[in-house]
């Protein structure tokens, strides 16, 4: 959260996120694309990255062929903030009154 805080202050930017409770998946768009992935290597042994984006590539998903791109940056994992550094996050945080759980709006600071 305090990264997606940075990005809306640094492009203005206000960023909605609303999230899908537990065992929602079937709700979830990119979850139906995973199954029908899945589906359509049906069993290939995903040996390579090369095999990996041929079947991707030769997939459809109600009639569109996806676009690909491969990331070969590692992502940073394991970033903690202290409690007080997320109390500070916390309070850039909009949560709608009846989702607080699911919704957050993050609204950029002018300046």
């Amino acid at each position: 959260m305090a990264r997606l805080v940075r990005f809306a202050d640094a492009y203005g930017l206000n960023i909605r996120l609303a999230y899908y409770p537990p065992y929602y998946s079937k709700y979830n768009p990119i979850e139906r694309v995973w199954g029908v992935l899945e589906q359509h290597w049906n069993g290939d042994l995903l040996d390579s990255r090369q095999t990996v984006l041929r079947l991707a590539a030769s997939m459809t998903w109600n009639g569109v062929t996806p676009f690909l791109n491969l990331v070969t940056k590692t992502y940073q994992t394991g970033v903690h903030l202290s409690k007080q550094a997320m109390i500070a996050v916390e309070k850039r945080l909009i949560r709608l009154p009846a989702l607080p759980k699911w919704f957050v709006e993050i609204v950029p600071r002018s300046g």
